[in-house]
């Protein structure tokens, strides 16, 4: 199985080359380094050179403040890039896996979000994320949209590796806690990824770590595993203003993977203390 990743040098996008070479893939990963995904002549030129049996869709305009700025160029990499993907796929037949997220939904309530719950996206990032679902909802049948939240993982800027930063220099960090959802870990969602492309089995799937925590739960989380003494003071959202919304609720129910067939990914604790081995190795 010849699989094109898109996002090659990211925290998700890495980690499923990593995982599908593991077991004996052929894996062609592209990044910003090679090309930009709005030069829609050399993204065709790639996948149609390349031939993929699969297209794993990873990569994607996620600076989500200064996308309020950049409406049109967030819309051109997240959207019009993606539609381009499907149209691609479609003349292949190839599968085709995209990245998405909880930003899709508007974050009320405490409820955990469906996959069939009516969307709503409070910012550009989310409203152009949600225009790519809907382009390879249309143009590839053989499609698995995968929403995550909350990503951390090898290769990228990520809330952990923040916090264990600020640890060093900080007794004391202020973390929102009034925004509830599931971290995701990237090397658990590319086994997923990889099992899911070695099935027929379409359609919309929510994949984050089990359990759910605030942003201020998972800080205290990673200083306890650390073995840090730094002290996490819980906030309100009020007192860290961002140009764009963020969800209160990023809460997703993950019964269409039990419904697919396929596994949930480990608890977000376990998660934790494996990024955090991962880590400490990195540095």
């Amino acid at each position: 199985m010849k699989v094109f990743v898109t996002g090659a040098t990211g925290q998700v996008g890495s980690s499923c080359i990593r995982e599908l070479k593991s077991r004996g893939m052929e894996a062609k990963g592209v990044s910003g380094k090679d090309f930009s995904l709005t030069d829609t002549e050399t993204l065709r030129r790639a996948l149609l050179d390349y031939q993929p049996d699969v297209v794993i869709h990873s990569a994607a305009y996620t600076a989500v403040d200064k996308a309020e700025d950049e409406p049109e160029l967030c819309r051109r990499v997240n959207a019009d890039a993606t539609a381009e993907i499907a149209k691609i796929c479609a003349e292949l037949h190839a599968k085709l896996v995209y990245l998405s997220t909880d930003y899709v939904f508007p974050g009320t309530g405490t409820a955990s979000f469906e996959v069939g719950s009516e969307t709503g996206p409070l910012n550009v990032y989310g409203k152009t994320k949600l225009l790519g679902e809907l382009a390879v909802r249309e143009y590839v049948p053989e499609h698995f949209i995968v929403r995550i939240s909350w990503v951390f993982g090898p290769g990228g800027k990520n809330f952990i590796r923040t916090m264990m930063k600020l640890s060093e220099t900080h007794e004391e960090v202020r973390v929102v806690d009034d925004q509830v959802g599931s971290p995701t870990y990237a090397r658990d969602v590319a086994v997923l990824l990889a099992h899911m492309i070695e099935t027929d089995r379409y359609g919309t799937y929510h994949a984050t770590n089990e359990g759910f925590c605030s942003w201020a739960e998972l800080a205290k989380e990673v200083f306890r595993q650390a073995g840090r003494s730094t002290r996490v003071i819980p906030v309100l959202s009020s007192e860290f203003p961002t140009k764009a919304r963020r969800p209160r609720n990023s809460r997703l129910n993950k019964s269409s993977l039990d419904r697919g067939g396929f596994p949930r990914l480990p608890r977000w604790k376990d998660a934790v203390g494996r990024y955090l081995i991962e880590l400490a190795k990195e540095e």
